[in-house]
């Protein structure tokens, strides 16, 4: 069987860069800029990504699960026993460009005048409440010992607070009204088991999240002023990309030099 290798690319296309016809700030860009100004940099303005991870394919197969799940639900305009049992009166939205909204690298759109940015946001679904009020859910897919049922105890805490609130905010740039709790659809897989026996059992909660938005608009000018400077911006407190790099960088141009250096003759 052939095997199949994707080999890292630091050389990505200028279409795809900052001021070419394909860039959009998406909302992972947003988050980037926000964990380190310097790997944004050279990732939209040069051209040269971070490293992508392993696929997370359980996961992807989980979220699209619940996608066809909640899909049925919006066929039939009904609520999903999920939101009855956490008595959350609504029904999965039923809207044209769904599909589109929940697409990567399209999503929800907003064309900021002030910078000139097409901002986007790929959501995993969207509630309507009897009033018209829209709900932003994001699906989750993890294992963890306990039961999920808030967000405080999680490292990701403030960064899914920020997702929350992109997504909340580009709806209402299109005029939606909108909810400022959005809700974290969480598959927890139990790994306590005697044996695996060919499946997982998952315990799915429902978690609330008010999302964060009043950051988004003072953060847009400062994306805006990074990508248009000539000057490599600061590395983020927490970046573990920047380091390596630099003690990477390092060692190879010490190794360079010192293969240099003529030897000296006894």
């Amino acid at each position: 069987m052939a095997q199949f290798r994707k080999s890292y690319n630091p050389y990505r296309s200028s279409d795809w860069n900052y001021g070419g016809n394909k860039w959009r700030l998406s909302r992972s860009k947003i988050e980037l800029f926000t964990e380190c100004p310097r790997c944004f940099y050279l990732d939209n303005k040069l051209g040269t990504g971070r490293p992508r991870g392993p696929a997370f394919t359980l996961n992807v197969a989980v979220d699209a699960l619940l996608k066809k799940e909640f899909d049925s639900h919006r066929v039939a305009k009904s609520a999903h026993p999920l939101m009855e049992q956490y008595g959350i009166d609504a029904v999965p939205y039923e809207h044209p460009k769904m599909d589109i909204w929940r697409e990567n690298f399209k999503g929800i759109e907003y064309a900021e005048p002030e910078t000139g940015f097409v901002v986007s946001g790929a959501v995993d679904d969207v509630w309507q409440s009897p009033q018209g009020e829209l709900i932003v859910v994001d699906y989750k897919a993890t294992s963890k010992d306990g039961t999920i049922e808030t967000l405080s105890d999680s490292s990701w805490e403030d960064s899914y607070k920020r997702q929350m609130g992109v997504y909340q905010w580009l709806l209402r740039k299109n005029g939606f009204t909108v909810s400022d709790t959005g809700y974290f659809v969480y598959a927890n897989a139990s790994s306590d088991k005697s044996a695996f026996d060919a499946q997982l059992e998952f315990e799915v909660t429902l978690v609330p999240c008010t999302g964060e938005t009043d950051w988004i608009d003072e953060t847009l000018p400062q994306i805006k002023a990074c990508l248009d400077s000539d000057a490599l911006p600061v590395v983020g407190e927490r970046c573990e990309y920047c380091p390596y790099r630099e003690a990477a960088g390092k060692k190879l141009q010490a190794l360079a030099k010192a293969a240099k250096q003529p030897k000296l003759e006894l």
